[in-house]
C-alpha cells in the first residue's frame, strides 16, 4: 500500500532535519576542538618564547592540558613558523625557537667586552711605561713583589706591552716596553707625553711627603729603544728562550 505524499514528504523532512541537526553539532564538535587547539597552540607557543633553554617533550606534557597531543601541535607550530624569521627547532630532542639560518649572518654584533686590569698588572704597566726598557727583575725591584706570568701575558694580549729584546748583561734577560697601541688606547702622541713627577705630584697621585732622595724616571728620556741594553735582533735560538722564559712560575 502507497504511503501518502504528505507522510512521505514529512519523513524526508524529519530525515534532512536530523541529518542537520547531526551536522550542526559536528561543526560545533569541531569548532570547539578548533578553538581547543587554538588554546592550546598559544600555551605552547608561550612555553617555548618563556623558556631560557630547550624543553622536552614530557615537560610540555606536563604544563600543557590532559589529552593534549604535544606531538601534533609541535609539528604544527613548526610548520607555522618554517618560513618566519624565527624558527621552532629540535635540539636533541628538546625544542626550542632560534633564529632562521638564512638570517644569521645579519643579526651577528660584535662587541668589545671590557676588562677591568688587577692592581698588579697596572702597577706593572706604570712600571713598564716609566722604566723602559725594563726586565722582570726591574719589575719586580721596584713593586717589591714577585711579577707572575699571568700579569704580563694579560698587558701583552692586550698588545700594550712588547719584548724590546734582551738586556746585555749576565744572564741576557728579556726586556719589555709599551707599543703604540698602549700610546693610542691613553691617547698620548708619544711616550714623552706621560706626566713626570711634579704633573703627578699636582694629580694627587704621588704622597706629598716623598722622601728628599725619592727619584722618578723621567718619561722624555725612555723611548730610545737604541741603548746597548737593548738588541731588537732576535737570533733563532732565542724562540726556545722565550718559551721557556714565559713558561716560568705563576705566582
Amino acid at each position: 500500500m502507497t504511503r501518502p505524499t504528505s507522510q512521505r514528504l514529512d519523513n524526508a523532512t524529519a530525515g534532512i532535519e536530523g541529518d542537520v541537526v547531526r551536522l550542526t553539532e559536528r561543526l560545533n564538535q569541531r569548532a570547539d576542538d578548533s578553538a581547543t587547539m587554538a588554546g592550546e597552540l598559544r600555551l605552547l607557543e608561550a612555553l617555548l618564547f618563556a623558556a631560557s633553554e630547550p624543553i622536552d617533550v614530557v615537560t610540555l606534557r606536563d604544563r600543557l592540558p590532559k589529552e593534549t597531543d604535544v606531538g601534533a601541535l609541535l609539528a604544527r607550530l613548526q610548520r607555522d613558523y618554517a618560513n618566519r624569521g624565527v624558527n621552532l627547532v629540535s635540539i636533541a630532542n628538546r625544542w626550542r625557537f632560534q633564529t632562521a639560518p638564512d638570517l644569521a649572518e645579519t643579526l651577528v654584533d660584535v662587541r668589545e667586552a671590557p676588562r677591568k686590569l688587577s692592581k698588579a698588572a697596572l702597577e706593572t704597566l706604570a712600571i713598564i711605561a716609566y722604566h723602559q726598557p725594563v726586565t722582570r727583575a726591574e719589575i719586580e725591584d721596584v713593586r717589591g713583589v714577585a711579577v707572575s706570568k699571568g700579569t704580563i701575558d694579560v698587558l701583552m694580549d692586550l698588545s700594550w706591552v712588547r719584548l724590546r729584546g734582551r738586556r746585555r748583561t749576565p744572564g741576557r734577560p728579556v726586556t719589555y716596553g709599551t707599543t703604540d697601541g698602549f700610546l693610542a688606547h691613553f691617547n698620548l702622541e708619544q711616550i714623552s707625553d706621560l706626566p713626570g713627577r711634579d704633573d703627578l705630584k699636582a694629580a694627587g697621585l704621588l704622597d706629598p711627603r716623598l722622601p728628599k732622595d725619592f727619584e722618578m724616571p723621567e718619561p722624555s728620556l725612555l723611548d730610545d729603544i737604541n741603548t746597548e741594553d737593548d738588541q731588537l735582533d732576535f737570533e733563532p735560538e732565542d724562540a726556545e728562550f722565550f718559551e721557556d722564559f714565559l713558561a716560568d712560575d705563576d705566582d
